[in-house]
């Protein structure tokens, strides 16, 4: 199983970005996906969480700013982000629980948001 992360890049303030992380693999089930953050110097801190019934956690920091959502089908979850500040560069992970022959948790390789003028 392998998460693909893809999406990141170099904003303005007050910039949008979409980021996008597919699951791959021999895969029966997920049950959450999401996206974590960590910037440099810092512990990696929640950005946002979705159930595959659709149940929604945000960070502090992002809500109404950011939003995730997810295609089951496609076994992909999305992060568009709004009104980014220089507080949001960071190295941003996806995260999901498969099922395979149990559940486990799988981390993508992360990709770089910097929001810099």
């Amino acid at each position: 199983v392998q998460l693909q992360a893809s999406g990141g890049g170099l904003v303005q303030p007050g910039g949008s970005l979409r980021l996008s992380c597919a699951a791959s693999g021999t895969i029966f089930n997920i049950n959450v996906m999401g996206w974590y953050r960590q910037a440099p110097g810092k512990q990696r801190e929640l950005v946002a969480t979705m159930t595959r019934g659709g149940s929604l956690n945000y960070g502090d920091s992002v809500k109404g700013r950011f939003t995730i959502s997810r295609d089951n089908a496609k076994n992909t979850v999305y992060l568009q982000m709004n009104s980014l500040n220089p507080e949001d560069t960071a190295v941003y992970y996806c995260n999901a629980q498969i099922f395979t022959t149990r559940y486990n948790s799988y981390w993508g390789q992360g990709t770089l948001v910097t929001v810099s003028s």
